[in-house]
């Protein structure tokens, strides 16, 4: 259930007037520079974004991946707008590296927000293509409309299209930046639900998905993996493997393993009696799940400040398991007067002139294990060797950086290597697409002319594809007499969040650290936090406080591979910051929905909690038993969406989600639909972590390798989705796709505290660790 708010009304596409400006003209070069994006920058030609047709279309190249998050719909929005056609004439073209914009990797809730580089690149078409039709019709080009691609002047007797002249404007022209994008007030489809163009495929069961790739001659592959991490290759007789029927080729390079047949059947066959052939040496290499967090917090770690406004390390080095309370004088600090907003109101001396001391502290500590990807599909791959070079297919976020990482660790001419985007069944991050095109790439390598078509079981999807990082959090927080916040003390340690092909120097694929002469994978690092950091991320609360103190600590040794899994340790630093705010405001006897608010300035974050909470039916007393509603709030990366999430909750048997209820603010909507959908999926998502996911290990290999050893939510467990989409026209448009798993998160912590009365801080939150913070309570 969606509902949206505060959109103006905008032209009906049918009069649609497409000039450079409100009023439809082209404006002449003002020779002031112009602030480029970066897509633009780096991909500056016209021709790298779209090509329009004389048939009356026109085709957008993307730079980006659709990974079910309906970017390709919204890209083609956009560009319907820019150039003043209907949506049906625009074509969104899969992300390749033989055309198209580099724009990196499809992440980090940024596709949308990087659309202005195609924006603008739409706009610049439109002004060559206005200029060239002004001068073939005599006419003065500021005088200049379109619509639906008819370039005409304004009383309608002269015109011609985008289609007439498309032979005659070259577009192969450089991006100046001087053709303004249409002003919001003049776009028709953004803004509008328009139909995803990849859902009839997909809800009807046409081929769409990698996995349904069927190319001519195409072969199966399979990969034998190790059993465990550190495990070599001792033997292996292939012979036998070589002889069974429909077999094509056995490959073995250094500890990489793999056969190639005609059929999948064959394949798998061939696969089960390969790995019966090999003798392994095991060795033990991963650390006690149970003592995670005394490894993480006693590994060698980088150390980042993130923010310090002067609070100190404060209570949180205790390192305490429960929230302690006890008399703490803050240490001195100034005032913040940045952001999230002015803070004089709450630091304001005393009447003697001193600065608010803080009289109580408070800590705890929150921790998640290890979360697998886990899509529906396993990670898939296909690979052609002929004498064209090398092309391959995959759903990795990346194609080109793939095609770089499948050069390197290939040696061959990056000139010769072609990635092709293809869909895969779930995405979240940086799962094992980019390895199983690599694995289908040393298979294809022994049957050139014959493409090769790899699929994961399920047991290497959950063992052997990156995983998000386990992480801890120590959080602290001195108090004023009357519960105001005064200082806040946070360090959280976690492996690195990013191994993404090419990271530190190396292709950073599974299976050219396998090989004879390996490529080996260096420990995983995290983004700068100038792009949002990794360890760190969401870690700075957005609650006006005026002392602060937050450090991230990233271990330099990664035990277990890990990556980028949606919103990276947003997470859990998310869960742990709006836990603790509920724990301070039920110890101040605050309702905490007013606790929040009292320490809120920005006028979008009240207003996204605020209609959570309204919508929710906020404090919603329950006269049932167990039944309890929580609160969680964050701005996703403190800067991109604001996001509210109220979860009912049922603690009585087991815990059970009834209802989450949303706010959601992404600055100028372009569909809302899309929106609502990325919204609910991610809570959805966060309900599955928060309720059931871990990955299990012991000190060999990790156990978690079906879906009973790590479940997920199912169907009967999903609860009903309500999203309210805020609409802001003149902000800039961010992603939605990771706004809401850290208040989902938290949300439901908070009420399965209020039902049961008893706080677990260690996710998952299972009937199991209710149990036992009961236990540990009446002790």
């Amino acid at each position: 259930m969606t509902s949206m708010s505060a959109r103006p009304a905008v032209t009906d596409h049918g009069a649609h007037g497409a000039g450079n400006n409100a009023a439809g003209r082209h404006p002449e070069p003002s020779g002031a520079a112009v602030s480029l994006p970066r897509g633009v920058t780096a991909n500056p030609r016209v021709s790298q974004w779209l090509a329009i047709h004389g048939d009356g279309t026109v085709h957008v190249f993307s730079g980006k991946a659709e990974l079910g998050q309906g970017i390709l719909t919204a890209l083609g929005q956009i560009a319907a707008d820019e150039l003043g056609v209907a949506p049906h004439r625009v074509l969104v073209l899969a992300a390749t590296t033989a055309s198209g914009p580099d724009q990196g990797f499809t992440a980090g809730s940024m596709s949308v927000a990087d659309a202005e580089a195609l924006r603008m690149a739409c706009a610049e078409a439109r002004a060559l293509f206005l200029r060239e039709a002004a001068a073939r019709l005599g006419v003065d080009a500021d005088e200049m409309v379109v619509a639906d691609g008819v370039l005409r002047d304004r009383d309608g007797t002269c015109k011609t299209s985008y289609w007439d002249l498309a032979a005659r404007v070259d577009l192969d022209r450089e991006i100046l930046g001087l053709a303004s994008p249409r002003p919001v007030a003049g776009r028709a489809v953004v803004g509008t639900s328009a139909a995803r163009v990849d859902l009839p495929d997909k809800m009807t069961g046409r081929p769409r998905f990698i996995h349904d790739l069927s190319l001519p001659g195409r072969l199966a592959g399979r990969v034998v993996r190790p059993p465990s991490p550190a495990a070599r290759l001792l033997g292996a007789d292939l012979a036998p493997v070589e002889r069974l029927p429909g077999v094509v080729a056995v490959v073995r390079d250094g500890d990489f393993l793999g056969v190639v047949a005609e059929t999948e059947t064959g394949a798998e066959r061939a696969a089960v009696a390969l790995r019966q052939a090999c003798r392994w040496r095991e060795e033990e290499s991963l650390p006690p799940e149970e003592s995670m967090q005394a490894v993480l917090r006693g590994a060698e770690t980088e150390t980042t400040v993130v923010r310090d406004d002067g609070a100190g390390p404060g209570p949180a080095a205790t390192r305490g398991s429960g929230a302690e309370s006890a008399a703490a004088t803050a240490p001195a600090g100034t005032t913040d007067t940045g952001d999230p907003g002015d803070i004089t109101d709450i630091t304001d001396a005393d009447s003697d002139g001193e600065a608010p001391v803080a009289t109580t502290s408070m800590a705890a500590t929150y921790t998640r294990g290890f979360l697998a990807h886990a899509s529906i599909a396993p990670s898939c791959g296909a690979a052609l060797w002929d004498e064209d070079g090398l092309t391959v297919w995959s759903h990795s976020q990346g194609v080109h950086p793939l095609r770089r990482a499948i050069a390197q660790a290939a040696g061959v001419d990056i000139a010769t290597v072609t990635v092709h985007h293809v869909e895969g069944a779930g995405a979240y991050g940086h799962n094992g697409a980019d390895d199983a095109a690599y694995d289908a790439v040393l298979l294809a390598r022994a049957v050139p002319g014959r493409p090769v078509h790899v699929v994961w079981s399920r047991a290497d999807e959950l063992t052997w594809s990156p995983l998000g990082s386990a992480m801890v959090a120590d959080v602290a927080a001195g108090l004023a007499p009357d519960g105001r916040l005064l200082s806040w003390s946070y360090d959280v340690w976690s492996y690195g969040h990013t191994a993404r092909p090419g990271y530190a120097g190396s292709p950073g694929l599974l299976a050219a650290a396998h090989t004879e002469r390996p490529h080996l994978l260096p420990p995983s690092a995290d983004p700068a936090l100038a792009g949002g950091g990794g360890t760190g991320r969401n870690a700075v609360p957005l609650y006006v406080i005026p002392r602060r103190s937050i450090r991230a600590h990233r271990a330099l040794t990664t035990p277990i591979r890990t990556s980028a899994l949606r919103t990276l340790g947003a997470y859990l630093n998310v869960f742990a910051i709006e836990s603790f705010i509920d724990e301070i405001a039920a110890a101040a006897g605050r309702d905490a929905l007013e606790y929040r608010l009292a320490h809120l300035t920005d006028p979008r974050a009240r207003e996204v909690v605020e209609r959570a909470a309204r919508a929710a039916g906020w404090p919603g007393q329950s006269t049932e038993d167990g039944v309890a509603l929580g609160i969680g709030f964050a701005r996703y990366k403190d800067r991109g969406a604001y996001c509210a999430v109220v979860a009912e909750v049922e603690a009585v048997h087991d815990i059970r989600v009834r209802r989450l209820t949303i706010a959601v603010d992404v600055g100028r909507v372009v569909n809302p639909d899309g929106v609502a959908n990325q919204i609910e999926g991610g809570a959805v998502q966060s309900t599955s972590w928060t309720l059931k996911e871990q990955v299990r290990f012991d000190r060999t290999r990790i156990t978690s390798d079906d879906w009973e050893s790590y479940p997920i939510l199912r169907f009967t467990e999903v609860p009903e989705v309500v999203v309210e989409v805020i609409d802001r026209p003149d902000e800039p448009s961010v992603g939605s796709g990771e706004a809401a798993q850290g208040p989902t998160a938290a949300a439901i912590g908070n009420a399965v505290a209020a039902a049961v009365g008893v706080r677990v801080r260690d996710l998952p939150i299972t009937a199991e660790r209710i149990v036992a913070a009961m236990d540990d309570w009446r002790e």
